[in-house]
């Protein structure tokens, strides 16, 4: 499994944590908002990291735009939900580059 396959699992179930109603906010919450800082931090790795491997992109550039505007709070929640699933769907997909998994 590649390392951007990895940070895409990572970061996408993070974002599906953070976007559970009473949960995520209270994770956020509680903690400043700092985690939305953690989550910017996250997508921008795995976006460079995907880049260099030559894997899409575009679950991580929502990322990033989720963890700027997640402090609304409706938005923030379906923001970080979509975020999720589009990067574990992503993440599921094979590349064609693990060795064990490619026909």
């Amino acid at each position: 499994m590649s390392t951007a396959r990895i940070l895409k699992w990572i970061s996408g179930s993070l974002e599906i944590l953070l976007g559970i109603p009473v949960l995520g906010a209270t994770i956020i919450l509680g903690l400043y908002w700092f985690p939305l800082f953690v989550m910017l931090v996250l997508h921008i790795a795995t976006l460079m990291v995907s880049a260099k491997q030559g894997t899409t992109k575009y679950g991580s550039i929502l990322g990033i735009v989720t963890s700027l505007v997640a402090w609304i709070p409706f938005v923030g929640m379906i923001m970080h939900i979509i975020t999720g699933v589009l990067l574990m769907v992503d993440a599921s997909k094979n590349d064609g580059k693990d060795r064990y998994l490619s026909a």
